[in-house]
């Protein structure tokens, strides 16, 4: 396969690419993307939009892609001045970030625990175009389904909260084994596809139906209001302050069902 090919230095230093050098290794990246990435479900972004522009997802992809597979660490300023030569009012741009986690580009994100790339907070650097991000899932999202083996494999056999493996020793009682059960994301609703992940016996047990959970086993919500009586007094009484100005002081009983 043909090497991306990486701009005159003097072109990168002004943070602009002729419409030409966007269109070329907007091209190679397809090229990658239809070789490796394509099967894994990384989604390729369009080069334009309806409008005839270049899309800020094909921009940014282009330009972390400059002299692959040598690639360099870019900072979202110096990201941000590139996008504006084509969307000048934009303020803040997110997409390096986006790219990565929602879209399967294995592109590394300054400020976290990276093992491959070192990276400070801020910036950013394209890792590889021949794998996807890691724990990325096709379809980014953990599919729904009521088959209790395939859910399973898809988390990995593991938990999805603690990450003990089925059938091993547990990660924090390792004199026990794990076992995986069918858990609640959200105990106030039905035990049915979309509202399942694996926990062990000893996550699911601790549980006690307090919390609202998300795809990976992390809390996202309270779900027994009661138990807000064992917080601590300061903070039950900032969810009070904000309770208060939610319901405009309602008496509860006079609210409206």
């Amino acid at each position: 396969m043909e090497k991306i090919i990486l701009p005159e230095e003097k072109t990168i230093e002004r943070g602009k690419l002729s419409k030409t050098e966007i269109k070329r290794q907007y091209d190679l990246i397809s090229e990658y993307h239809k070789k490796y990435l394509k099967k894994l479900g990384v989604k390729m972004p369009k080069l334009r939009n309806g409008n005839g522009k270049f899309t800020m997802n094909a921009l940014v992809l282009v330009y972390l892609s400059l002299g692959y597979p040598k690639t360099r660490v870019v900072s979202k300023t110096e990201l941000t001045t590139f996008i504006r030569n084509f969307y000048p009012k934009v303020n803040d741009v997110q997409q390096a970030r986006h790219l990565g986690a929602q879209d399967g580009w294995w592109i590394v994100a300054g400020g976290r625990d990276n093992i491959v790339l070192k990276v400070d907070r801020g910036s950013y650097q394209l890792f590889t175009l021949e794998q996807s991000y890691p724990d990325f899932k096709k379809g980014h999202r953990i599919t729904d389904t009521g088959d209790w083996e395939k859910l399973k494999e898809q988390y990995g056999f593991r938990c999805a909260t603690c990450g003990s493996r089925d059938g091993e020793p547990h990660f924090n009682w390792s004199g026990t084994k794990t076992k995986l059960e069918r858990a609640h994301k959200n105990p106030n609703k039905p035990l049915i596809a979309g509202n399942i992940i694996p926990q062990c016996t000893k996550c699911n047990k601790a549980d006690r139906d307090r919390w609202v959970y998300d795809e990976k086993g992390r809390v996202i919500k309270l779900a027994d209001a009661s138990f807000v009586r064992n917080f601590d007094k300061e903070v039950r009484e900032k969810i009070y302050r904000i309770l208060y100005v939610e319901f405009k002081g309602v008496n509860p009983n006079k609210l409206k069902k």
